[in-house]
């Protein structure tokens, strides 16, 4: 599992030469209607051992929650089981306002 920074992954989002990677949201229902990243699945982290099956473990997936904390236990679950490209996005959704969209909602 690496660890990619908010700004690498903008970076990654905007190349329009590069597959997007699956963006795998682990928080709670709350918080993903509270404020998210456009595009994002969420799969609370309670249910991605019920449903990783329907995920492509071939593909690059990042996974986000709010600081980084679940989506690396999460990260690391998935390499566990197989996933190939698996990255945690660090410092999380408030990582992610704070560095590249200073508009989106924190908490």
């Amino acid at each position: 599992m690496q660890q990619l920074s908010p700004v690498s992954l903008r970076q990654w989002l905007d190349d329009p030469n590069r597959r997007k990677p699956l963006l795998l949201d682990v928080r709670e229902p709350w918080e993903f209607e509270y404020c998210r990243i456009d595009g994002s699945l969420l799969v609370p982290m309670r249910d991605v051992p019920a449903k990783f099956g329907d995920l492509d473990a071939q593909g690059e997936v990042v996974v986000i929650c709010h600081h980084g904390i679940r989506s690396h236990q999460v990260a690391l679950f998935l390499e566990h089981y197989g996933f190939a490209a698996v990255y945690n996005l660090q410092g999380g959704v408030d990582a992610w306002a704070r560095e590249v969209d200073p508009g989106m909602r924190k908490y």
